[in-house]
């Protein structure tokens, strides 16, 4: 067997060392993640997000990469947390904190400074990070200013280097034209468009590694998400954006609630 094959068969097995409940939700395509941001190290502000997202009924919480926002969140909630970053040795130790999941971007922080990340800088960052950390989940986050084809591509390289959860972006470079409903579905298409590209690509070369579909989601998009492919959706500003808790819970338990109700009409049809 080749060496891309080998690596392609590890990253699968690391989903098993995911808690039980994130491989329940992942199989039932139901997963909901609430993102705090990669570049939030507010304490306080990030509390309140990770109480939301509990309350809610999310998921999976995504913080960014700093030990005392994991041990701060793990306090708080029994969630499991994820950490995101693009410094591959930040991760070691919110991994030694508690941190369940690490994952490279999302990036829309970095687009307001004129950063960008080419294919090259996302595959070496993933090495650097599967050098670091060979034994802990990883998702990487596909950057949605590349052209649709070469995000597929890159999405295939991601596996083979041993990336476990692929992730879609693109909310930031939606500009809706509309209020409303049509609104919300305008700005999910560069991250449903991702979705599906990704996942018709994995399926015909039977590559069973869950799609996470990012950014720009909302209560009326996450379950054309998961028809898109995805088998967990992540949602931050529509969630963060918020200034009360009472209403950041009501939105998360009806994104989670909307995701639930996809999934049994599909199981009804």
């Amino acid at each position: 067997m080749s060496q891309s094959g080998n690596k392609f068969i590890k990253s699968m097995s690391l989903i098993n060392l995911l808690p039980q409940k994130i491989q329940e939700e992942l199989s039932s395509k139901t997963l909901l993640k609430v993102i705090s941001g990669l570049s939030n190290f507010e304490t306080q502000t990030v509390n309140k997000i990770v109480e939301a997202a509990s309350m809610g009924g999310a998921d999976l919480i995504d913080i960014a990469c700093k030990p005392e926002l994991v041990e701060s969140a793990i306090e708080i909630s029994r969630l499991p947390i994820c950490v995101s970053s693009v410094e591959p040795k930040s991760f070691i130790n919110s991994v030694k904190a508690g941190a369940s999941l690490i994952e490279i971007g999302n990036y829309d922080s970095f687009y307001d400074q004129g950063i960008t990340f080419s294919e090259e800088k996302i595959l070496n960052l993933t090495k650097e990070t599967k050098d670091l950390l060979p034994n802990i989940p990883l998702s990487v986050t596909v950057p949605h200013n590349m052209p649709i084809d070469k995000q597929v591509d890159l999405a295939i390289k991601l596996v083979l280097e041993g990336a476990d959860i692929i992730q879609t972006e693109g909310g930031k470079s939606s500009n809706p034209y509309s209020s409303g409903i049509q609104g919300l579905l305008e700005k999910s298409v560069p991250t449903l468009a991702a979705t599906f590209a990704i996942f018709k690509e994995f399926e015909k070369q039977s590559i069973n590694i869950p799609i996470m579909s990012a950014s720009g989601l909302s209560e009326v998009t996450c379950p054309l998400a998961v028809s898109c492919g995805a088998s967990a959706v992540g949602v931050g500003s529509v969630v963060n954006k918020l200034d009360d808790l009472i209403s950041m819970v009501a939105v998360v338990r009806g994104l989670k609630e909307s995701l639930k109700n996809s999934m049994i009409k599909e199981k009804v049809s």
